[in-house]
């Protein structure tokens, strides 16, 4: 059975569809998701930036990486979650999901990170942006794929409306 066959069983089973996403839609959601992943970026870096004067030794690069990465993860997740995503799911459930995917994607960074600087000479800096450039694209899919597949534009919409009439008590 092929996967695209098992997931409709699946929805099937569940009674829940699988939001469908247009093309302009998927688009919308990139832009924003990279807009927000570049304010994340300068949390980061400048997170890793203060760090890297208070603590200038390369030995201590995964320490200066991985504070900054908290921070990032943090602000990126609240926004997209909120905005680009507009998921109504669980939000602990969502954020264990995003959790186990830096439980893979940390300790591989972290090691490359530290063998690049202290082993090949490589600039801080030009380790961390390669590895944000990376971080991005594929949290990115991990959110779009695994994290908000079944709760995309769940959300529902405040009603904003000044005109409407109040209610009296």
């Amino acid at each position: 059975m092929d996967i695209e066959k098992q997931a409709a069983a699946a929805e099937k089973e569940t009674g829940k569809e699988k939001p469908v996403i247009t093309k302009k839609e998927r688009f919308v959601q990139a832009v924003k998701f990279v807009a927000f992943s570049a304010s994340a970026g300068v949390i980061q870096m400048g997170s890793f930036a203060l760090l890297d004067l208070l603590l200038p030794a390369d030995e201590l690069h995964w320490l200066k990486y991985l504070v900054s990465l908290v921070l990032s993860v943090l602000w990126n997740f609240t926004l997209n979650r909120e905005f680009t995503f507009k998921s109504a799911a669980n939000v602990p459930a969502a954020m264990l999901k995003v959790l186990g995917y830096y439980c893979v994607f940390t300790p591989l960074t972290l090691w490359w990170g530290q063998s690049l600087v202290n082993d090949y000479g490589w600039n801080d800096f030009l380790v961390e942006a390669l590895t944000m450039l990376l971080n991005m694209v594929t949290e990115f899919l991990f959110c779009t794929f695994v994290v908000y597949r079944n709760s995309m534009n769940t959300k529902k919409k405040r009603n904003t409306d000044k005109n409407r009439p109040q209610e009296e008590e």
